[in-house]
């Protein structure tokens, strides 16, 4: 469990494939900020922009991990496959503050940038998302961009999919990977895990059950 709150700005900085069909997947190498992984074990999970691993082997000196993806976590991720910048957060203790909110780590869809520029001293963010996620997204809900929480400020359904409007404070931009998006970039993103479980409650299926 995680909060969407970013714990550090990591690298992609090797990958390596595990076989050589389609069906397999990929072994990423993770560099990471100076004694970010002081606390950390094998078998500890990390979000790697939103999509929650599990580390497979550590090398604390380097500052180096790595985790096993399947070829199933990179068809429904985006920008896990090559070198590259990611936001990383350590999983939730039961201790922490929640100053985000709850975060599962499993990617419900991948988004696509159609505007980002700055108004004033913020920055407006707009992204398509599936229109199968549209029913889950809100006005001032809460929505995970590349693990990051962020608030919706607005809502359209359109015929291709729900655009969703977020406005990004520069403390975000310096603090995470996503002053580095622009339009057509893909993301992934997680809707909220409240509005999941109360969709469940209210289709019909699981009234016909109770």
């Amino acid at each position: 469990m995680f909060t969407g709150i970013i714990t550090g700005l990591g690298r992609i900085s090797g990958v390596q494939n595990l076989g050589d069909s389609a069906s397999h997947g990929k072994r990423l190498t993770l560099t990471c900020p100076a004694h970010y992984l002081d606390d950390v074990v094998l078998g500890d999970s990390i979000a790697l922009n939103g999509a929650c691993m599990t580390v497979t082997s550590l090398d604390a000196a380097a500052q180096q991990f790595t985790v096993d993806i399947s070829a199933e976590s990179l068809d429904k991720t985006a920008a896990l496959d090559a070198v590259g910048g990611v936001n990383l957060e350590k999983a939730l203790r039961a201790n922490d503050r929640l100053g985000g909110h709850m975060v599962s780590g499993h990617v419900d869809g991948i988004g696509q940038v159609t505007r980002f520029e700055q108004v004033g001293e913020s920055w407006v963010l707009q992204i398509l998302a599936p229109a199968a996620m549209g029913k889950y997204l809100a006005y001032k809900g809460s929505i995970t961009v590349n693990g990051v929480s962020l608030t919706v400020n607005s809502v359209q359904d359109l015929a291709d999919g729900c655009q969703v409007t977020i406005n990004l404070i520069p403390h975000t931009l310096q603090n995470t990977t996503l002053g580095t998006l622009a339009a057509g970039k893909r993301v992934n993103l997680e809707i909220d895990l409240i509005a999941r479980y109360v969709e469940r409650m209210l289709s019909p299926a699981a009234s016909h059950a109770a």
